[in-house]
């Protein structure tokens, strides 16, 4: 006899859950890249820049399209050859027969531009002669941030190796060992977690890693055509098996020991003969980039947040200054939520933020802890909590996370979430990852937590 529902959550469950991810040479992501690479060069000359930047790609031409006032006085053209020779895109041959064509070329590409300024009446509503708080958000929309104690940087482990795969994939490529391999790709991981009575996941084993790598022709290609500046000894391309093979050890291996799980273990200890691998199932892909698939800014906003784990309220990062609240409170809701996990007030969290066009003041804040909070607090005051601590209007997200620094092209491949935060040339990228000490929170109860708040000044940051 089946034992009742009941009982058996009680006892835990068991389940498959999978993410994927893409390259920096996918379609969709080259387009990611040009629009935040366009947004960089506003911000470099003019932090107040309003941008919205669109970019479509396909064959042997990239389109950027959109609203943009700004002081910056922009070459589009340099913009986005120089975003498509960074990834590695320097061939294309219109003929899908060809062999040597890897889908786009920084040399011969068209380049289209079609840029307005910013309507007047979103400039009316939102920002002109208003002060830095009052800015108001620059549409209405609801936003999401999601953070999980399964991983040491609080990312669910099936998007943060399926992303890292990805990126391993480009780094073996660039650095040479791998020269074989082009820039398009794609990954999927599917892993068995255990959810616990408490309501945090734990990740008991990989049960599937697939990867689709475009690359040169097996045992023909040559190493000098190849790869352009190459000037070493002659190489040639390895057969599919053999380049499966190193993908495995170079790629899969390599990217598992570089992430540690909550116990403090590589994620490596969770691969073994029970992984099924799925290695360029479709046999070849050679054909890749614009020229196997047309791309669209904003089409990967679930690779580019948390791999299907949390919720997304639909909006696309790339292209956007940070009035646009799509991007700039989704960056804010990754903090909140990141902060209440790695303070140890929950094992999971998500919070949700929705704003109004033209009001500095969040619409509402919803926070959802799966029954996974470990101390005296309960989900109600861990909201409290963050009213207290965080202030979600525009103008205070600018000002608190730096998003007024040329920074976004570096966001625009391998998630915007669980990166490293660092400062370069004063400039602080990916800040929405230092997650606020809320640690002193857990040995209160809920009455202290609620006069925090009414001694605060939460009002003036929040409608209620």
């Amino acid at each position: 006899m089946a034992e009742p529902a009941q009982k058996k959550a009680c006892l835990g469950r068991t389940f498959l859950f999978s993410s994927e991810s893409v390259n920096e040479g996918h379609p969709d992501k080259i387009c990611d890249q040009v629009s935040d690479a366009v947004l960089d060069a506003c911000l470099t000359a003019d932090p107040k820049s309003k941008v919205a930047c669109e970019t479509a790609t396909k064959d042997n031409m990239v389109m950027v399209a959109g609203e943009i006032t700004t002081q910056a006085k922009l070459d589009y053209d340099k913009v986005v050859r120089g975003v498509v020779a960074q990834i590695g895109f320097d061939s294309f041959v219109d003929d899908l027969s060809s062999v040597d064509s890897k889908g786009l070329s920084d040399k011969t590409c068209e380049v289209l531009v079609r840029i307005n300024k910013q309507s007047p009446d979103i400039a009316g509503g939102v920002h002109v002669g208003k002060d830095e708080m009052d800015v108001g958000a620059g549409d209405q929309g609801i936003m999401f941030g999601y953070a999980s104690d399964e991983t040491s940087d609080c990312m669910p482990l099936t998007h943060s190796m399926a992303t890292r795969l990805g990126k391993t994939l480009t780094e073996v490529r660039k650095s040479g060992e791998c020269w074989w391999l082009r820039p398009d790709g794609k990954t999927q991981v599917t892993i068995e977690y255990l959810q616990h009575p408490d309501g945090s996941v734990e990740p008991k084993k990989i049960h599937t890693v697939v990867i689709s790598t475009q690359h040169a022709e097996p045992l023909k290609a040559k190493r000098t055509k190849e790869c352009a500046g190459y000037t070493g000894a002659e190489m040639t391309a390895p057969s599919m098996e053999e380049m499966n093979k190193e993908i495995v050890e170079k790629v899969i291996k390599r990217t598992l020991q570089s992430i540690t799980l909550k116990n403090g273990k590589p994620a490596i200890s969770l691969y073994g003969d029970h992984t099924h691998l799925h290695i360029n199932p479709s046999g070849k892909f050679i054909i890749g980039g614009p020229q196997g698939d047309a791309g669209l800014t904003g089409r990967k906003i679930i690779i580019d947040t948390y791999g299907g784990w949390g919720a997304h309220g639909g909006g696309a990062f790339s292209g956007k200054d940070p009035t646009k609240v799509d991007r700039s409170a989704a960056y804010i809701c990754r903090q909140m939520a990141k902060s209440v996990v790695s303070s140890g007030l929950s094992a999971r969290c998500l919070v949700q933020l929705s704003y109004a066009i033209g009001v500095a003041k969040p619409l509402s804040l919803f926070v959802e802890t799966y029954g996974s909070e470990k101390g005296k607090l309960d989900v109600d005051d861990i909201t409290n909590v963050l009213k207290v601590e965080f202030d979600c209007r525009p103008g205070a997200i600018a000002q608190s996370l730096a998003l007024r620094e040329p920074k976004y092209q570096e966001t625009a491949a391998y998630c915007h979430f669980g990166r490293e935060p660092y400062t370069k040339d004063g400039i602080k990228f990916f800040e929405w990852e230092n997650a606020k000490d809320l640690a002193k929170y857990k040995a209160m109860d809920s009455s202290q937590v609620t006069a925090a708040l009414k001694g605060s000044n939460y009002l003036t940051k929040w409608v209620d």
